[in-house]
């Protein structure tokens, strides 16, 4: 089965009640989520969060570079001697020093703990960045799901609003048919019944719509306006399943993240591992001092390295080791999971597709058979052999059947964005949006190569 086929027929369905008096422009799918794009916190918290994850590197990499400080520092001492007889007034004296100078210290060796905080650091930036295309792909997914929402939810009001008014004329029918003797009571109130049933329903119809359209306007924005379904997105929908669950195991932000973290999780336990091995380190300093009295005591300095070996810590070497290790083995099975999870959504999405499908097909042949029923007993009462019931459990059946296809329709358009998620492949670049894709790539590679304490980073 051509699910793309099927896709555009359900499209079509949804359409037919997208467009408002007086052809006011359309917002589509695409614009809802070019907008939501730009709009959502979420995807800039992510996006933040990226940018603080990348500052780990440069961190990472100051572990081997050179510390340098200067200093000034001054005193000023006195004392005063007991008064005594030939010295009534005591000895008083005070002085006056001040120092300035430069240090250095810089680690020249760590048993390559560093190398491995660097790898550690850059592992977990990657994570981020993939973190932000998993976000992008949920928020997108729900930018559809609110969307479909206000689509499906305007059709249900314009569908109940119009079940309301057919039962409505019924009532004034059968109220005529019993005021010239055709008719009897019983059919009033049978009409009456169903009226008020139907102005129940479209009431909550109209409250429900309410709340997607808030849903939308949190995701979106802005409030929708006239929503029009149609898109092009079914070409990035595979021909079959396996192909859409091995294109989801290389692609997936969430796959992808996952082997991120393994790497990140690998290097860290280098990197407690690194702890058991020597350090070495080298260190100088060159300063000048002033005291008065006494003068200018010229410019000394100092040079030196350091040498260390750890012998015992308390056990915090060891516990270190083993937590990284566990973490490590964490982060795999992590990462089965994510197999797993990625797995089960592209199954679980593309049954909704062949389900959704079937229900389309099955809706539409009820609802024309309704129809078609509708008439025909609609007929048979005015000539008598059926009763005004028959016509509104017909109605009732037409109603049932319409909704069936609204829901089933927007069900399609759902999971097909679904099976894009699934696999991957909804993102703003994979869809063509027209925004700047949001990155923190390029504030990676600035980091990268970060010496300067107050040096500027482009954003």
């Amino acid at each position: 089965m051509d699910f793309r086929v099927n896709l555009v027929a359900s499209i079509l369905a949804l359409g037919l009640a997208a467009t408002s008096v007086g052809g006011a422009q359309a917002q589509s799918i695409s614009q809802a989520l070019t907008i939501a794009y730009d709009h959502a916190p979420e995807l800039q918290a992510a996006l933040l969060e990226a940018k603080a994850s990348a500052e780990n590197i440069a961190l990472a990499n100051a572990g081997m570079r050179p510390r340098i400080g200067a200093s000034v520092g001054g005193t000023y001492a006195w004392s005063a001697g007991q008064a005594t007889q030939g010295n009534p007034n005591g000895n008083f004296t005070d002085s006056t020093s001040y120092t300035a100078g430069l240090s250095y210290e810089q680690t020249i060796f760590d048993n390559h703990k560093t190398d491995a905080q660097i790898e550690a650091a850059r592992a977990g930036a990657e994570a981020a960045e993939h973190q932000i295309r998993n976000t992008e792909q949920n928020v997108l997914l729900a930018v559809v799901q609110a969307y479909m929402s206000v689509l499906s939810g305007r059709q249900l009001v314009a569908l109940r609003q119009e079940n309301v008014n057919f039962f409505q004329a019924q009532l004034q029918s059968a109220q005529d048919r019993l005021d010239v003797g055709e008719g009897t009571r019983i059919d009033v109130a049978q009409a009456e019944a169903r009226l008020a049933q139907g102005q129940a329903t479209y009431r909550a119809a109209v409250s429900s719509l309410e709340i997607s359209q808030a849903t939308f306007q949190r995701y979106v924005g802005v409030a929708p306006q006239n929503l029009d379904s149609s898109h092009n997105y079914g070409r990035l929908v595979p021909a079959s399943l396996q192909a859409a669950i091995s294109e989801a195991e290389v692609g997936h932000p969430a796959i992808l993240l996952s082997k991120a973290a393994i790497r990140a999780a690998q290097a860290s336990t280098d990197a407690a591992q690194a702890a058991f091995g020597p350090s070495a380190s080298v260190n100088g300093s060159v300063g000048t001092g002033f005291s008065n009295p006494g003068g200018s005591q010229g410019l000394s300095g100092r040079l030196g390295f350091t040498i260390t070996v750890p012998l015992y810590s308390g056990g915090a070497l060891g516990a270190g080791v083993r937590k990284a290790n566990i973490e490590q083995i964490k982060s795999e099975v992590d990462a089965m999971s994510a197999y797993d999870q990625i797995r089960e959504a592209v199954i679980s999405a593309w049954a909704g597709m062949q389900s959704a499908d079937a229900q389309i097909s099955a809706a539409n042949s009820a609802v024309s058979a309704g129809r078609t029923v509708l008439d025909g007993v609609i007929q048979e009462r005015d000539l008598g052999t059926r009763t005004t019931l028959d016509v509104l459990n017909s109605q009732a059946e037409l109603t049932t059947a319409r909704e069936g296809l609204i829901n089933a329709s927007t069900n399609k358009v759902i999971a097909t964005f679904s099976l894009l998620s699934a696999m991957g492949r909804l993102t703003a670049a994979d869809l063509g949006l027209a925004v700047e894709i949001k990155s923190a790539v390029r504030y990676n590679q600035a980091v990268e190569d970060v010496w300067q304490e107050l040096r500027t980073v482009a954003e």
